[in-house]
């Protein structure tokens, strides 16, 4: 009761606030006014504002707008390359309070362990790291992931702090035929939050889909498929990543009426992108450029996140609220001077005095040595499924392309964009190669390669040279996974991976360094995408329509079946 008196005096104004900002306005995202006095804050919790109050600190404001702090309600820690330490480093900074995450990347390659581990780090970070439990690993039953993690394993796990619900169901396929595995986790999980995967679902399966107690969204890539979603009752959390880009197509949705449905995402970006564009900071002020009234904009990034997700306690600035709060210069621009996590200031002496933990998934890549024969097509008919590439997104087009058989070898074809595309189980279950073609890199030398591979991370490499291919498959070993690029029997550029093959030991700002290097590389060999590395990851999601592969080959995800 201490605590509770404590905070109903110092909001009454009968003893100093433990902190108190002055001399801002407060963006109200109920009304929409700017509220002008001070913020009294009582340990993490916001107790008085529109008020003048006495603090044992003061942080002068002035000339700043107040706004609550941004809640990213979809994403992979792991995809940013870098433990959840440095990501809170990184991003936090940007104004991210709150991050919603899913652990399935290294729950598919170490299991339960690893969702135990984002746990444990969770009660270490600034940002407030939400982890949902990994609904699908493996996300189907297509590839050989590392792990399997089955209702039974996901009980243990439930209760912690830091928990909301089960994360993104993305066997759809599993939820409207009613696939028993898939049963027993939603039942697991009936009445509590669902989080929803569901690229291009419509009609009488979307309708399906959402009756399991589905409620959010985050795979909508177009203004069609969202407002369907959003008329049925699901929220729709606009992404943007490094990959998957669909905050332009649906910008025009989000308005001040469909604002409390709508939320903002990164789903996966890496500190590369973080360092030249920003986080949900880059969102939103990219949505108020584009023309989304400012409210719209910062109810997505805050309080509709909060109401989405059962957050009672956050998204706003008000009294009896988690002192989460952002200072900008200005709306419009969304320029972060200062960020406050439960009340405590974002500095890099409070990132210096936190805990830490000792990396697990080391030695993980146990992938058969490669020989340039390894990928070798071996065909008798020339017509081939071709993967095609959709910059910006990561649903691929199912081409069909007529490819010439020499030796019983269809071999990569630079001056038709052909690259041979590889898949080697790398976890040591089966030894599994598959190969394929990929429209889309505009390589003409050389190969990369890289052991995030989404979502059972095995080894994915592409090339137009079976060599350099093979080096740069075989040097992922060597360095506990990671991305590697090669041209001409030399390594030209790499990252080291070594924590589950996902993440670095290293600080943000040394992958972010990496990367650059690695993008530069990537340019050398010809390569047209923006961000070819995890372009390349997705390639082998087989949750994601159209055609996709994994090790045990090219995936038809529209019928949902292996297709040779």
């Amino acid at each position: 009761m201490a605590d509770l008196e404590t905070r109903i005096a110092q909001g009454r104004g009968d003893a100093p606030a433990d902190l108190v900002l002055r001399g801002g306005q407060i963006f109200d995202l109920m009304t929409g006014e700017m509220l002008t006095g001070d913020v009294a804050i009582c340990g993490d919790t916001v107790v008085g504002i529109c008020a003048q109050y006495e603090g044992r600190e003061v942080v002068d404001v002035s000339g700043l707008t107040l706004v609550p702090g941004f809640i990213d309600t979809h994403l992979h820690i792991e995809s940013s390359l870098v433990t959840p330490f440095e990501f809170d480093r990184c991003v936090t900074p940007h104004g991210v309070t709150t991050a919603i995450c899913d652990p399935h990347e290294i729950a598919n390659v170490i299991g339960a362990q690893g969702i135990r581990w984002f746990q444990a780090a969770s009660e270490r970070t600034m940002m407030d790291i939400r982890v949902q439990l990994s609904s699908c690993v493996p996300s189907t039953e297509m590839e050989t992931a590392g792990a399997r993690i089955e209702a039974a394993d996901l009980v243990p796990l439930m209760g912690h702090a830091s928990g909301i619900g089960l994360a993104e169901f993305m066997n759809y396929p599993g939820v409207i035929h009613r696939d028993t595995g898939a049963m027993a986790k939603l039942a697991l999980f009936e009445g509590g939050h669902v989080d929803g995967h569901c690229p291009q679902l419509t009609g009488h399966d979307l309708n399906a889909y959402i009756a399991a107690g589905i409620r959010t969204e985050h795979e909508a890539t177009t203004p069609d498929e969202a407002l369907e979603k959003l008329r049925k009752g699901m929220r729709v959390l606009i992404r943007e990543g490094s990959v998957s880009k669909d905050l332009h197509a649906l910008a025009p949705l989000l308005t001040e009426r469909t604002a409390p449905y709508m939320c903002l995402c990164t789903d996966d970006r890496n500190p590369l992108d973080i360092a030249e564009e920003g986080h949900l900071d880059y969102m939103i002020r990219t949505l108020i450029s584009l023309g989304t009234p400012p409210l719209a904009a910062y109810r997505a990034a805050s309080l509709s996140a909060a109401e989405a997700f059962g957050l009672k306690d956050r998204g706003m600035i008000a009294p009896g609220q988690r002192a989460d709060i952002v200072a900008v210069g200005s709306l419009d621009d969304c320029d972060v001077k200062m960020v406050f996590c439960a009340g405590q200031r974002v500095t890099p002496e409070a990132f210096a005095a936190r805990g830490t933990l000792k990396p697990i998934g080391r030695h993980s890549v146990k992938a058969p040595r490669l020989a340039p024969a390894s990928f070798r097509a071996a065909a008798n008919r020339e017509e081939t499924d071709v993967i095609g590439i959709i910059e910006g997104k990561i649903i691929t087009e199912h081409l069909k392309v007529q490819i010439a058989i020499e030796d019983g070898d269809k071999h990569p074809d630079p001056a038709r964009d052909l690259a041979r595309i590889a898949v080697i189980e790398r976890h040591g279950k089966n030894g599994n190669i598959a190969t394929g073609f990929v429209r889309g890199f505009g390589l003409t030398l050389g190969a990369i390669a890289s052991t995030v591979c989404h979502d059972h991370h095995n080894i994915a490499c592409v090339g137009v040279d079976y060599a350099d291919m093979a080096l740069a498959a075989n040097r992922l070993g060597e360095i506990e996974g990671g991305f590697v690029v090669a041209q001409g029997g030399k390594v030209l550029a790499e990252l080291a991976l070594p924590v589950a093959g996902l993440m670095s030991l290293a600080s943000f700002e040394e992958v972010r360094d990496r990367l650059s290097e690695l993008r530069d590389a990537a340019l050398g060999l010809g390569v047209e995408l923006r961000e070819p590395f995890l372009q390349l990851a997705f390639l082998a999601l087989p949750v994601i329509p159209a055609l996709k592969i994994t090790d045990r080959g090219m995936v038809d995800v529209t019928r949902f079946e292996i297709i040779g």
